[in-house]
């Protein structure tokens, strides 16, 4: 009797050891899964800086131009107004009316004068735009909606504004041209300055169907120090780096959880990259990227 009891007693010790071999096994594979890192995206070759959210009334922002340290002009797609807005302040510290309702889509600076285009191709210089004697002119260009224009930018070098279709342009499906007006004439030139290939190998990543689709610029800008030429595509999800000449340099992709509607990129003096995006799930925003 006193051997089978002993025997029992063995019984449950062995059992007893069993289950917590077991459960210690358990809980150290769980633990392990826990604590796991999460996946990096080695594939983005840029950083957010600093993102600066913006209000309610730049939801719909479309174009962005940097003034200062803090502060950047903006403009947005049905309100012809600028509006100055402070990120320490995270606030509108100035609101200039220049028209009614209508598709804005693009800002510029030069000193104390802004431009503004629409998306039929008009574009609006505002002289001394900040003061109250300001005085609004119009330049024409042969675009219309069909080229849905989108993009603007002051080329302080060589005194003149940069602009492009986002759609049809003007000569051929293949090629994206930038052409140029003059300060001195405020006369568009039909001549473009840059033709992009569509069709180009560096282009290749993001080549579409229809070849006119590859890239669709949605902002332009002018790097302060290189003089290279930064387009934007919303659509697309990429920027696209040139050179002055118009030689392709280098396309970025961008990840749609930072960029969710890029649509305005503007330059600091000292080369500070900041572009801005649409409302979409989330705010609206300026973010400072930097480009690896």
């Amino acid at each position: 009797m006193k051997t089978s009891k002993t025997l029992n007693i063995v019984i449950v010790l062995i059992l007893f050891i069993c289950i917590t071999l077991f459960l210690k096994s358990s809980t150290h594979n769980t633990f392990k899964q826990n604590t796991d890192s999460p996946k990096t995206d080695t594939s983005k070759n840029y950083n957010i800086k600093n993102t600066s959210i913006l209000p309610d009334i730049l939801e719909e922002v479309s174009g962005i131009a940097w003034l200062s340290e803090n502060t950047f002009a903006c403009v947005q797609d049905e309100m012809g107004h600028i509006f100055i807005y402070d990120t320490q302040l995270n606030t509108i510290i100035n609101d200039i009316k220049f028209d009614g309702a209508g598709d804005y889509e693009d800002i510029t600076i030069n000193n104390y004068d802004a431009y503004i285009l629409r998306s039929d191709g008009l574009i609006y210089e505002i002289l001394d735009y900040n003061s109250k004697d300001r005085k609004i002119s119009k330049i024409k260009t042969p675009f219309t909606e069909k080229n849905n224009m989108e993009s603007l930018t002051f080329d302080k070098q060589n005194k003149r504004l940069l602009l492009t279709p986002k759609d049809k342009d003007l000569g051929k499906k293949r090629i994206k041209n930038i052409y140029q007006i003059p300060l001195q004439t405020k006369s568009f030139d039909t001549v473009p300055i840059i033709d992009i290939d569509l069709k180009s190998k560096k282009l290749e990543s993001s080549k579409s169907k229809k070849v006119e689709k590859t890239l669709r610029p949605s902002a332009i800008a002018v790097h302060p120090q290189t003089q290279d030429i930064y387009v934007l595509d919303s659509k697309n999800l990429q920027l696209l780096i040139l050179h002055s000449n118009g030689e392709i340099l280098k396309l970025y992709n961008l990840n749609k959880h930072d960029f969710a509607q890029p649509e305005g990129i503007t330059f600091s003096t000292k080369g500070h990259l900041f572009i801005a995006n649409e409302a979409n799930k989330n705010n609206a925003n300026i973010l400072e990227v930097e480009l690896k």
